[in-house]
């Protein structure tokens, strides 16, 4: 199941594009030679250093994909710097951890402990997952723990309203063990089958704190303690997640504002770092900014090899299997037309900005089968020049001649130019939103969850 209604994340730009050189550089070469290769590895460790990302860490993941891309099948091959991406993109999903950590929810009610520094998004985050929770059908409970920070208890109240979820905030006045203790009871009390714990944090980590957190894990026992990292950070961030691994035992890590500046070495070390699963990311600040963590899919971003399979757990929640059948029977017929196209339109800007959405297909990092300012205000100008097409011209766009053209043009408000290119796209359009109808009613549901 995917959580994000506000995009995808847009992170790793900087690094993805060092790598993009990096390989153009190996393309550039009618035979790669170990010369080659190690002047690539070299290219590689700078803009992993440049990310940010643990120098340890780095000097490992180097030596692997350097080892591996010198072996003499890959010297000896037709595409080298295609098996060499192919070897970058296995050890980056390494560094990020391999197969991603669903979160298992079992007790009744299953408790979710939330906890990380002041300023991290811990509290946004308790709403993002009580909105997902809520959407897969569970009865979230939201209590409001951080007993040293007024502001989170109401921050957490209003959150809760707003997503019409319940919310346990008896005040400050009380131990936070007695807060958790009244969360749990109001929980049974009213069938609740969740209980999700915002922790008091701190601006730097003390003994009061950590003290405290733990007297709150042995009150709660939950199933899931999830610690908030603030990935622009960087390194800070990597250091604070092995702090709370020593002290509080957390099992998964969640990365906030990665739709900022970030240059993404939290996510590239963290895991490598502290053996901690990253479960979450947060990509806005919206309750639906709230993506689940894939390192093969994120991988592939940085990569710029797309993510299709994101594109289809957003196409999932606005295309029903039984609409993906009928599409993909048109497509495959070619009777696909403008006012399916049109509809799809209607479906697409439900999924996100399409910009972000463009930059999750293979190949589109650079440069796609779209412009690469395609978004919302694009989008109305195709719609407008569609909706002032007859029925006729919309089922059967190649009626659409020069007099026509201008025509549409003037009842759109655009030109002549506009509309040949939308009548260019639409095509290319159509074999996009091909892939994505094809596959969206064969995707296994219910991650990350189990």
């Amino acid at each position: 199941m995917s959580f994000t209604s506000g995009g995808f994340v847009p992170v790793f730009q900087d690094l993805g594009d060092k790598f993009a050189r990096v390989f153009k550089e190996l393309r550039g070469h009618g035979k790669v030679r170990e010369q080659h290769v190690q002047a690539a590895m070299k290219e590689v460790r700078r803009a992993l250093l440049e990310a940010d990302v643990n120098y340890k860490v780095v000097k490992e993941f180097v030596g692997r994909v350097g080892e591996r891309a010198l072996g003499q099948s890959v010297l000896s091959s037709l595409t080298p710097d295609q098996q060499i991406m192919g070897i970058v993109h296995e050890e980056l999903v390494r560094l990020l951890g391999s197969v991603p950590a669903p979160l298992t929810l079992s007790g009744s009610p299953a408790a979710v402990m939330v906890c990380g520094l002041q300023g991290a998004g811990k509290t946004s985050f308790c709403a993002k997952l009580a909105a997902s929770l809520t959407a897969r059908g569970r009865r979230p409970l939201l209590v409001a723990a951080d007993i040293h920070r007024p502001a989170a208890v109401r921050q957490l109240v209003v959150l809760a309203d707003q997503i019409g979820v319940p919310a346990h905030a008896p005040g400050t006045s009380i131990p936070a063990t007695e807060i958790v203790r009244g969360g749990v009871a109001e929980a049974r009390r009213t069938l609740r089958d969740t209980l999700i714990v915002d922790t008091a944090g701190r601006l730097h980590i003390d003994q009061g704190m950590m003290e405290e957190l733990a007297a709150v894990k042995e009150t709660l026992d939950p199933e899931h303690v999830l610690l908030v990292l603030d990935a622009m950070t960087g390194q800070e961030a990597v250091a604070v997640a092995r702090e709370f691994r020593d002290r509080i035992t957390c099992s998964g890590v969640v990365l906030t504002k990665l739709d900022g500046d970030s240059r993404g070495g939290a996510a590239l070390s963290v895991r490598a770092v502290t053996g901690v699963p990253i479960q979450f990311v947060c990509v806005g600040e919206k309750v639906g900014d709230l993506e689940p963590f894939f390192p093969d899919r994120m991988a592939g971003r940085i990569l710029g090899m797309g993510d299709v399979a994101s594109l289809v757990d957003k196409a999932r929640e606005t295309i029903d299997e039984k609409e993906a059948r009928e599409l993909e029977r048109k497509l495959r017929r070619e009777s696909f037309t403008l006012e399916d196209f049109l509809d799809q339109l209607q479906r697409l800007k439900k999924m996100g900005p399409v910009d972000q959405l463009i930059g999750l297909l293979p190949g589109m990092k650079v440069k796609g089968a779209l412009a690469p300012d395609v978004g919302e205000g694009e989008l109305k100008k195709v719609e407008a020049i569609i909706r002032s097409m007859t029925s006729e011209e919309r089922r059967s766009p190649q009626l659409i001649g020069g007099s026509r053209r201008k025509r549409i043009a003037r009842g759109s408000g655009t030109s002549v130019q506009d509309v040949n290119r939308m009548l260019d796209q639409f095509q290319q359009m159509r074999r996009m939103m091909s892939r994505v109808s094809k596959v969206a009613g064969r995707m296994p549901a219910g991650f990350p969850f189990k």
